[in-house]
């Protein structure tokens, strides 16, 4: 991973701040189509070197997010897409994003989620934003459980690779050391709020398990479900060091997540979604998961 860059205080690199972006387009801060502000404008913000943020939208660009251009900026061209038919007000007025509905599921006392995801990178954002609520008394839950697994760390992954060499380990290392990152970032910021007295009890479950992913999964409260199938892509890749590979990989971000609900008719499509979800995401947990990567 990349370490931190001289001559900045707050020790960001340049993968922390396309991070905090990424967050803030799922936030719908930056909406589909919205420019971001000018490079001068989030180095002054964030308190880091024009430099980094040149490298942080680099990679927002190569993953696919943002179109910049010499002279107009860097405009979102894509967001999370989340099909849902469940309407609450709060949806219709907002837009429906991923960040809604873990934003509605921290605003019960008792937050239970159970995330089965190729990385933590996007869920460590969210759980950023909802612990700077909890922080500013927007939202008090009383209760918050995180179970979490991951693909263990000696899976031979069929992603992400290089494209033209199989033999190439460090897209692979890459996304190993992202993960280790934010699953290091999202437990620090919940564990932080049981310290502070903010929230009485949390919880922080993460195991790995010997399967790739093929799709992500959210189960919010026992009572809904947010499903997506990661699409295979080819981008190009900035590694270690600065080169740049063409990689066979996935955005989890920009798949298209489908909602369902629990709801009081057992043999719903919505309710039989969930609870073959949770039964899944169960017999996982209890059978196949560890509660430490192999070799570690």
């Amino acid at each position: 991973m990349e370490g931190q860059e001289a001559g900045e205080g707050a020790g960001k690199g340049f993968r922390a701040i396309a991070d905090e972006l990424r967050g803030r387009i799922a936030d719908g801060l930056y909406p589909l189509r919205s420019f971001l502000p000018s490079q001068r404008d989030l180095a002054e913000e964030l308190g880091i070197s024009r430099d980094t943020v040149q490298r942080a939208l680099r990679e927002l660009s190569d993953e696919g997010w943002i179109e910049s251009r010499q002279g107009s900026g860097s405009r979102v061209i894509k967001v999370q897409r989340i099909q849902s038919t469940v309407a609450k007000a709060t949806r219709l007025s907002r837009g429906v994003t991923l960040d809604l509905f873990i934003s509605e599921a921290f605003e019960a006392p008792e937050v239970a989620l159970d995330v089965y995801t190729l990385t933590s990178e996007s869920l460590s954002a969210h759980i950023g934003l909802q612990a700077q609520r909890i922080r500013r008394g927007s939202i008090s839950p009383e209760r918050i459980t995180l179970r979490m697994l991951l693909p263990d760390a000696s899976l031979p992954l069929p992603y992400p690779r290089a494209k033209e060499d199989r033999s190439d380990t460090r897209p692979l290392e890459r996304l190993r050391a992202i993960t280790e990152l934010h699953t290091t970032s999202l437990q620090t910021a919940l564990n932080d709020l049981r310290t502070e007295k903010l929230v009485p009890s949390v919880e922080v479950h993460i195991r790995h398990v010997p399967l790739p992913p093929a799709f992500k999964l959210y189960l919010l409260n026992g009572m809904e479900a947010l499903h997506g199938m990661y699409e295979v892509v080819e981008r190009p890749m900035q590694l270690e060091g600065g080169e740049v590979v063409t990689a066979l990989d996935v955005i989890g971000l920009g798949s298209t997540l489908t909602h369902h609900v629990k709801d009081q008719d057992p043999q719903s499509s919505g309710s039989v979604f969930v609870e073959s979800m949770r039964l899944w995401f169960d017999s996982v947990w209890e059978r196949l998961a560890s509660e430490r990567e192999p070799g570690k």
